[in-house]
């Protein structure tokens, strides 16, 4: 039993939530040990964020995790603006940030929105995945530990403002692999000079696949788990 999960991925649940889940519905369904089961994904979501997460199924597919995280994604946001957030989403504490600021008008918000795309040069935020030492960042600031990232190459490729009620706005973009859009959010709040976080995140897009022809988790189980593996040469 082997190809591509595509799933939608609920509030509250962690990706390696989602990839344990399906570990055992696999399990269940080949009569394998879920010890034998290989499933991974191809990027991680935010337990805070929902959307399109594509597990690997069986070890063909988990052999192809690195080629399935260069691929572009595109996000829904949700950002507050007049706040920071020590991880940049709802889970981190929350600060006021310049309660003296102006509010920006439509059109400063749209010249910075514009400002931010093509290619820039981007920070990742703490609380993440990567690697400092051999350790996770986000384990280092959990115990609040210095974490210095260095900023990296990124590319928005598109960014528009879908709404705009101050203090939040709504924004879709697409963006290249790698690029963290906690982060992004955080500078577009500090160049506007009033803070920001992401309060909402959905994932839309890995590559060619959509959030459409994902599946939500209580569809997927022991009988359906067989048809709903896609599979690639």
């Amino acid at each position: 039993m082997e190809g591509l999960l595509l799933v939608d991925k609920p509030a509250g649940w962690t990706s390696f939530d989602v990839v344990k889940y399906v570990r055992g519905v696999v399990s269940r369904a080949s009569s394998q040990p879920q010890k034998r089961v290989k499933v991974g994904h191809s990027g991680t979501l935010d337990p805070f964020a929902t959307g399109l997460l594509i597990l690997l199924v069986g070890k063909t597919y988990t052999s192809r995790s690195e080629q399935m995280l260069k691929q572009d994604k595109s996000y829904k946001a949700r950002l507050e603006f007049g706040q920071t957030s020590t991880t940049g989403d709802p889970e981190g504490e929350l600060h006021d940030s310049n309660p003296n600021a102006l509010k920006p008008s439509l059109d400063e918000l749209l010249k910075i929105l514009a400002s931010f795309k093509g290619d820039i040069m981007q920070t990742p935020p703490p609380f993440s995945a990567i690697k400092v030492n051999g350790v996770r960042s986000y384990k280092l600031a959990r115990q609040n530990a210095a974490v210095e990232l260095k900023a990296r190459a990124v590319n928005i490729k598109s960014l528009e403002l879908i709404s705009y009620d101050y203090p939040q706005a709504e924004i879709e973009t697409n963006v290249s692999s790698g690029t963290y859009i906690r982060a992004l959010v955080q500078d577009i709040g500090s160049a506007l000079g009033v803070g920001a976080y992401t309060k909402e995140l959905r994932r839309l897009s890995i590559g060619s696949y959509s959030i459409d022809q994902a599946k939500q988790i209580e569809q997927i189980n022991e009988q359906t788990i067989g048809s709903l593996l896609i599979t690639q040469n």
